[in-house]
């Protein structure tokens, strides 16, 4: 790898409790960020005359979050007003999905929503591949990289991944997609924060980064097109996604009854596949956290609150399963995402 390959990927350092904030940034003003896919409702409140809170239902009004720098941990998203508990904050839709490789006909190829009785198929030319749609205009926002995706030859790219179990190539490879049709700015991922890449890491990457350049050289696909398609630029993406990516596990049924239910435990069996998010990639960890995001029927991310919450406290969700004790979230946390958990729960021993 280039040295200024080296020298973007390198991190001395991984923020404690932060998942994506790319420090090295101004950080965007919140209407720029809750613009980019993102819908919000939330719930506004007042003080009674005892002197509690009580939280009641905002029909409308501006987002009820924002995204500032907290004091050891980069960025951070806050709440703007009180926040009830149980309350649907935001949903936000994915930057880059892409189904699990053992569901490639069972889940909607755009939306991850799992197949029922009337998917529209789209055939998929150079690997004969067929794909399935939930719906027509899921069909139609995929014309753009399906169209780009269906003229390559993905057969080593794929058995390479598939092979040895990497997951995270399949979304580097839509990305790639998107971004020659022109639905997607190559620099889409730039503002997240990317994780440390070692020397261990670089040969694996560099054989898949070759399989991905061999298949766009073979469709002919003009050099215009393809320039941004260098091993700096694969090796960022790769970065971002291995630290930003959410493995998408939906639930079906109603809201009510996703609340009740495991939806959030990292070992359930519903898993569709992966996505990036803009918003939600901004939320830092907490092991006794007060949101979590919950997936429905399709990749749509919807960030709930798990108990009320204050105007301007911060809003952490817990990236791994919180049932675990604090020896194995540790653990996972350190291996996963690079950093040692110091949240309240952690610091107390439970």
């Amino acid at each position: 790898m280039s040295s200024v390959a080296g020298s973007v990927l390198r991190r001395s350092a991984r923020p404690t409790l932060h998942r994506a904030a790319a420090l090295s940034r101004s950080p965007p003003s919140s209407s720029s960020l809750l613009s980019t896919s993102t819908s919000v409702s939330g719930q506004s409140g007042h003080v009674a005359s005892g002197g509690a809170e009580v939280y009641t239902p905002a029909a409308s009004g501006p987002p009820p979050i924002r995204v500032s720098m907290t004091e050891s941990s980069g960025r951070g998203v806050f709440a703007t007003r009180p926040i009830g508990a149980g309350d649907l904050i935001h949903t936000a839709s994915p930057m880059v999905a892409h189904p699990s490789a053992s569901l490639l006909h069972k889940v909607c190829y755009k939306c991850l929503r799992r197949r029922g009785s009337g998917e529209i198929p789209a055939l998929s030319g150079s690997n004969d591949n067929v794909y399935y749609f939930c719906s027509e205009k899921c069909r139609e926002r995929s014309k753009g990289f399906l169209e780009v995706e269906s003229r390559l030859n993905w057969s080593a790219y794929e058995n390479h991944c598939k092979e040895r179990g990497l997951k995270y190539p399949f979304l580097v490879k839509r990305l790639a997609c998107m971004v020659v049709s022109g639905t997607a700015s190559e620099d889409c991922l730039d503002i997240l924060q990317p994780d440390s890449i070692y020397p261990e890491m670089m040969r694996e990457m560099e054989e898949e980064f070759e399989l991905l350049k061999l298949a766009f050289v073979k469709a002919t696909i003009e050099d215009a097109l393809m320039a941004f398609l260098t091993k700096h630029w694969y090796f960022g993406v790769l970065a971002r996604i291995r630290i930003n990516a959410f493995r998408v596990e939906t639930v079906g049924g109603s809201y009510e009854d996703l609340l009740t239910s495991a939806s959030s435990s990292v070992a359930a069996d519903s898993a569709v596949g992966n996505a990036i998010y803009m918003l939600p990639s901004f939320y830092n960890h907490d092991c006794d956290p007060n949101a979590h995001i919950i997936w429905i029927d399709n990749a749509a991310a919807k960030l709930k609150a798990l108990r009320n919450i204050e105007a301007d406290e911060e809003l952490r969700i817990c990236y791994i399963d919180a049932s675990m004790d604090r020896e194995a979230r540790q653990s996972l946390l350190s291996t996963g995402f690079g950093f040692e958990c110091n949240c309240c729960r952690c610091m107390s021993g439970d």
